[in-house]
């Protein structure tokens, strides 16, 4: 049984109450659910949340909610892997056995039903733990710079200063859209920044961390941006 899990708690505090927040006219949540749903790879999508009205907008928009997420798990400092092993938890309670479970933002409106497609094929065909979204920095970051108590710039990476930027190694970082596992490394608590997992590539125009009220506008603009684009095609 292949499983969803979209963790979606009430307590957001830089965007208050953001995963039911309106999106390109729906709930932010519901790109998420609509994405897991038309991408034929589960079973069962389910939102975990702690919050009553989160799990009605999911409801609404054709998710499960078939427990409430406990206080103790939804709080700034929950990390990622014991919320979704408490899903697995709660779903192997209910005589269900999910073989591999997918975490899914609920901020994640550029997630693709074919990225999760490419996620179970990866996770399916490789001696892995993971596969999850990435993307390249758009800039070197060997050239990153830090503020210093003076106010003034150094480099983290000096001895690069002259490095021609072909010259130096791409680098990428977490997309922030999903999480293919195994429900045994889930379980376990396994890392999921190591060796045993598996990167899916996405473009960097399709995807924004909101996380602040800069990144909800970013996004906004470049949502309008694809959906223009996209009627240019059609």
């Amino acid at each position: 049984m292949r499983l969803a899990v979209i963790p979606a708690r009430g307590g957001s505090k830089r965007i208050p109450r953001k995963n039911i927040k309106a999106f390109g006219g729906k709930p932010m949540l519901a790109w998420s659910i609509e994405a897991a749903l038309a991408s034929n790879c589960f079973d069962r999508v389910i939102v975990s949340t702690d919050d009553e009205e989160i799990a009605f907008v999911a409801r609404e928009w054709g998710a499960e909610t078939p427990f409430l997420r406990p206080t103790g798990l939804s709080d700034d400092h929950t990390g990622t892997i014991p919320v979704i092993a408490h899903a697995i938890a709660q779903i192997a309670g209910q005589d269900e056995s999910p073989d591999a479970v997918c975490c899914l933002y609920a901020t994640a409106p550029f997630v693709q039903p074919q990225d999760l497609r490419t996620g179970l094929r990866a996770l399916s065909t490789e001696e892995v733990d993971y596969a999850f979204s990435v993307t390249s920095y758009a800039f070197p970051i060997q050239r990153a710079l830090r503020m210093t108590l003076g106010g003034r710039v150094s480099m983290f990476q000096p001895e690069h200063f002259t490095t021609r930027s072909q010259d130096l190694e791409e680098a990428w970082h977490d997309a922030g859209q999903f999480y293919w596992g195994s429900t045994e490394a889930w379980v376990q608590g396994r890392p999921l920044f190591a060796e045993r997992s598996i990167p899916v590539k996405l473009p960097r125009h399709r995807v924004q961390d909101i996380d602040t009220q800069e990144d909800w506008q970013r996004a906004e603009w470049l949502f309008k941006a694809l959906q223009a684009e996209q009627a240019q095609d059609s």
